[in-house]
C-alpha cells in the first residue's frame, strides 16, 4: 500500500488559518517534549541495566525510532497516546476546540507511522511500537517483549 499519494494534509494552525488558542494553552503546549520523555528514559534506563545496548534517535534509520539496536535490526517507539491516536475512534469524538486542526494532524501521524513501519520492515527491521501508558503501567512486559526477541534473534 503507498501512502504517498494519499497524505493527509494538515492545515497551518494559525490565526490566518483560523485556529485560535490561549496564552495559556500555548505555553503548556510548549512545555510537551518530544524526545527524552519519562517514558523513553525509564525504558532506555531499564534496558542499560540489562546490559542491553542500543542508539537513541537515530538519524540512519526512518521515523528515528526512540531506540534501536542495529545488531538485532530492532526499531523500538514509545509513542504519546494523544499524538499517535491511542484508542482514536473514542477518542477523536472527545477533541472539542480545533477540531480542523488536531483531526487531520493526528490521523497524519498514524498514517505516518504506518510508513515508517513499512519502511522499517523493508529494511529487514523488526518494530516494537509501546504506548506510554505500557511503559507506565507494565514496563517489565514490555522490556520482556524486547530480551525474548533479542534472546531468539541471538540464538538463530
Amino acid at each position: 500500500m503507498s501512502y504517498e499519494d494519499n497524505k493527509i494534509k494538515v492545515p497551518r494552525f494559525n490565526e490566518e488559518s483560523g485556529f485560535y488558542t490561549t496564552q495559556k494553552r500555548s505555553k503548556i503546549m510548549s512545555k510537551i517534549k518530544g524526545k527524552n520523555t519519562k517514558p523513553e528514559l525509564q525504558f532506555r534506563k531499564a534496558l542499560w541495566k540489562r546490559g542491553v545496548r542500543y542508539r537513541v534517535d537515530s538519524k540512519k534509520l526512518p521515523g528515528k525510532p526512540d531506540v534501536s539496536i542495529k545488531k538485532y535490526k530492532l526499531a523500538i517507539f514509545i509513542d504519546g497516546e494523544f499524538w499517535h491516536g491511542y484508542n482514536w475512534d473514542e477518542r477523536k469524538k472527545t477533541i472539542k476546540s480545533n477540531r480542523r486542526f488536531w483531526v487531520p494532524k493526528i490521523e497524519r501521524n498514524m498514517q505516518r507511522d504506518a510508513e515508517v513501519n513499512l519502511q522499517l520492515k523493508e529494511m529487514g527491521y523488526t518494530v516494537f511500537r509501546f504506548w506510554e501508558h505500557e511503559i507506565k503501567k507494565d514496563l517489565e512486559k514490555c522490556l520482556n517483549d524486547i530480551l525474548v526477541f533479542i534472546s531468539v534473534g541471538y540464538n538463530n
